[in-house]
């Protein structure tokens, strides 16, 4: 080949390269609006978390979409995720963020909710979270021991949330007498139950979750955690303990260790199964980088949330891994929760 072909041949391959990066990058392009659908109720901290979120996500987006924010409560979350795994558009611009319950009820809930989190497109996660069990400050429920001796009301707001799983399990295996009221839409309203006298409590909420929604709780010391449930303690809890503290085998740890492995991956953004490779990736890395936005940072922190993210390919395998938990360890688990 001459000197002439051969470049001649180098500046077609050029071109097509060139073509090819165009037409990939307009392919990533976002040209309408993405939506982030809220497992939840207005004013809860799932909805305060993705309204932060989307007043900076659009901007590391290819594109710089605008962002919005939709709540779509019910079933305890389960509705918003058969809509993002079965309705939703697969082109990047539906986003959902749920609870914990949602993630593993598949495993472990009574019903086929229609879905499975593994096979979502994980984005990412914000932080490291714990789920605690609280109690109004003028209730007489400040240990585990009162809520041995004492019947204590907590509010739920559906099979497979948080908090309707906890109570069953903590008086299955820690010997409480906890009676579950369910049906509440939200963090909202079940705040609202506790404050009015009609619930003394709920087990299990996330603790950013109040923290960013009702943060007087806190900082006013209005409410008793009396345990936090999670892989590990959250920093501000040291000595507050945890769920595991209080089993005594192997297999009741194994089993609380399933159901807190969400704590790990909490405040978790996802699309549907199966969007296109190039969009997943614009998703995921806009997620990273709002993660260090320093605007989002400051607004994180007006919410009291500690950002500790972990990236959508992280989330994505301990997901998996969750969803590869031994048969009989979550056999138990279902046989408790239906009652066996």
């Amino acid at each position: 080949m001459t000197i002439r072909a051969s470049r001649l041949v180098s500046t077609c391959l050029m071109a097509v390269l060139a073509l090819t990066t165009s037409a990939r990058s307009q392919s990533e392009t976002f040209d309408k609006p993405v939506t982030i659908y809220v497992a939840g109720t207005a004013g809860g901290g799932i909805d305060l978390l993705a309204r932060a979120l989307a007043r900076h996500f659009g901007k590391h987006l290819p594109g710089t979409p605008s962002v919005v924010v939709q709540d779509m409560p019910g079933a305890g979350g389960i509705r918003a995720a058969n809509f993002i795994a079965e309705s939703a558009p697969r082109d990047g611009s539906a986003i959902g963020t749920f609870a914990g319950g949602p993630v593993i009820e598949p495993l472990i809930g009574a019903r086929n909710p229609g879905y499975d989190m593994s096979k979502f497109t994980w984005i990412g996660t914000v932080s490291k979270d714990v789920g605690i069990c609280l109690s109004y400050g003028t209730t007489p429920f400040k240990t585990i021991e009162d809520l041995r001796n004492k019947e204590m009301i907590v509010a739920g707001t559906g099979a497979g949330s948080d908090s309707d799983i906890y109570p069953l399990i903590m008086n299955e295996l820690m010997k409480t007498k906890i009676k579950l009221i369910t049906g509440y839409l939200g963090t909202k309203e079940t705040i609202m139950a506790i404050e009015n006298g009609e619930a003394h409590g709920r087990c299990s909420v996330v603790y950013s979750a109040i923290k960013m929604a009702k943060p007087d709780w806190v900082r006013d010391k209005k409410i008793n955690i009396i345990m936090q449930f999670g892989l590990e303690k959250a920093r501000d809890l040291p000595d507050v303990p945890l769920a595991t503290e209080f089993v005594t085998n192997e297999a009741d740890r194994q089993m609380l260790d399933l159901l807190s492995a969400t704590t790990a991956i909490a405040r978790p953004f996802m699309a549907p199964p199966g969007i296109p490779e190039g969009r997943a990736r614009a998703l995921r890395r806009a997620f990273d980088a709002t993660m260090k936005d320093p605007a989002f940072l400051a607004e994180a922190q007006q919410l009291m949330l500690d950002v500790e993210p972990t990236s959508g390919e992280e989330a994505q395998k301990i997901v998996e891994k969750m969803y590869a938990t031994p048969k009989p360890v979550v056999e138990r688990v279902k046989k408790l929760l239906a009652g066996g």
